[in-house]
């Protein structure tokens, strides 16, 4: 049976710890003085009576929670965050269609930076930062920050954690998974102020750097001027952009024990790291050449282009410093590649992970010694563990499934009229958490209101899916989740 009680005391919990984000951003709005004060004075109170109301639904819960438990509790977690979160934009008419509402709080808080926003240099400050800081809370998870912050609030958090986590691998840094997310959130938060305090000195002012900050280390890529990072004209801004953002693709558990313990052996020798470091540098010379070839860009130019983009579509961060819209469709191949496969397990990116990439690229080398030794017992090993036969089906599992979803769903685009090549990258753009696409009619640097409703409700689900690891959310619409055992 599923546990109604217990489910509600956690989104009550949840929906309260929103309004408290939504207290912040009220904040500066009343700094700036602009007319979004009332907004969030609105949003707060509603989010606050459904917390109350879902808290009182569910006082008498205990923690007795079950897997079945978790999975639903993660995905209505991520859905009802969303649906709150676009309050601040309806209550102040910022975007009137709820549809496009629920694609960009879903857009944030899932960081996959996806806007439908023509125009968001005519947003107020408060609305601006609401954005950002919902892909700063996103990025490690809204339950896992939750279980750093109240770990008595999420009982059963050892599941939760599970389903929310990215990557095939559940590591934890302590025992106890509220100091490992304490541990893990502190390292997200002193890259943050790093990268905040390095643009302030390159001449950035204080608003544009916290949410640039926020939406590098985060992997978002929602930002405070149309044209991005390019906007600043400053070729430092977006090395030290590219910087962080390619930092924030690594794995924050191997973060912890570098800049915690020194570790920097562990890094190197990561196969996971090494094929992440190897991807971007290749793509990284191949765009580089193609830029000075056929675009005539000088070397430093083509170089700082090329590394940023590739950086910012493999981690699935979203920022641009160039139209890669305009670029020989050559490197659009490329950048679909950066945009499938993304980063590393346990970091703020989407994506399938360099971690299933390097196992698949192991089971292949495998079949090909199993053809020619058939008595042979080949292990694949990932570092120091063995990885189990459960695993490699689950691995190739979740392959197909993230195949077939790309399919199905750009095929009813193209069905429905959509540009092809918009239509596949956009339906990758979403799956993966990326945010730009590419192509004519909605390129890199363009918004996606053009699109009808039901393609943003259909790339809201694959948000979703993308950042839950699409077997947390499809769990939930089969038959047996619902049946009593």
């Amino acid at each position: 049976m599923i546990n109604l009680r217990l489910i509600y005391k956690i989104l009550g919990s949840l929906l309260f710890l929103e309004s408290l984000f939504m207290l912040l951003c009220l904040g500066i709005a009343l700094i700036y003085g602009e007319d979004d004060a009332l907004p969030f004075g609105i949003s707060i109170l509603t989010t606050q009576m459904a917390a109350y109301i879902l808290k009182y639904m569910g006082r008498k819960a205990d923690n007795n929670m079950s897997r079945k438990d978790s999975f639903l509790i993660i995905t209505l977690s991520w859905t009802v965050f969303s649906l709150f979160g676009t309050l601040p934009f309806i209550t102040g008419g910022y975007i009137t269609n709820f549809t496009n509402a629920y694609f960009e709080a879903m857009s944030g808080f899932t960081t996959t930076g996806a806007t439908i926003l023509d125009d968001v240099e005519c947003l107020p400050h408060g609305i601006l930062f609401w954005r950002t800081f919902s892909q700063w809370i996103g990025g490690l998870g809204i339950v896992f920050f939750t279980i750093a912050v109240l770990p008595s609030m999420v009982g059963g958090s050892t599941k939760v954690f599970s389903a929310e986590t990215t990557g095939p691998f559940k590591t934890k840094l302590h025992p106890r998974l509220s100091t490992s997310a304490k541990s893990i959130w502190v390292i997200f938060l002193c890259l943050t102020i790093a990268c905040l305090l390095t643009f302030k000195l390159l001449g950035m002012n204080w608003f544009d750097s916290v949410n640039y900050a926020m939406t590098t280390i985060a992997t978002g890529g929602f930002a405070t001027h149309n044209d991005s990072i390019e906007f600043f004209h400053s070729p430092a801004m977006e090395y030290v952009s590219t910087f962080f953002c390619f930092l924030s693709g690594i794995n924050f558990i191997l973060l912890y024990r570098l800049f915690m313990k020194g570790d920097f052996r562990k890094i190197i020798s990561n196969s996971e790291v090494r094929f992440y470091c190897l991807l971007t540098a290749v793509f990284t010379i191949f765009i580089m050449a193609t830029l000075i070839n056929n675009l005539g860009y000088d070397l430093e130019k083509a170089f700082r282009c090329a590394i940023y983009q590739v950086v910012s579509f493999i981690t699935t961060t979203g920022l641009f410093n160039d139209d890669a819209a305009k670029w020989p469709h050559v490197t659009w191949v490329i950048l679909a590649v950066c945009m499938f496969t993304g980063a590393c397990a346990g970091s703020t990116s989407g994506g399938f992970k360099c971690v299933r990439c390097t196992m698949l690229l192991k089971i292949v080398h495998n079949e090909f010694r199993q053809i020619l030794h058939p008595k042979a017992v080949l292990p694949l090993r990932f570092g120091d563990m063995n990885v189990s036969m459960q695993r490699r089906v689950t691995l190739l599992a979740f392959l197909t499934a993230y195949c077939l979803l790309c399919l199905v769903c750009a095929f009813t685009m193209i069905a429905a009229g959509i540009d092809n090549t918009n239509a596949i990258t956009i339906t990758v753009s979403t799956l993966s958490n990326v945010g730009p696409t590419l192509g004519t009619e909605i390129g890199p640097t363009m918004s996606w209101n053009d699109l009808p409703d039901f393609a943003k409700w259909m790339c809201s689900l694959l948000m979703l899916m993308g950042r839950l690891e699409i077997f947390s959310v499809l769990i939930i619409f089969t038959p047996t989740f619902w049946k009593d055992r």
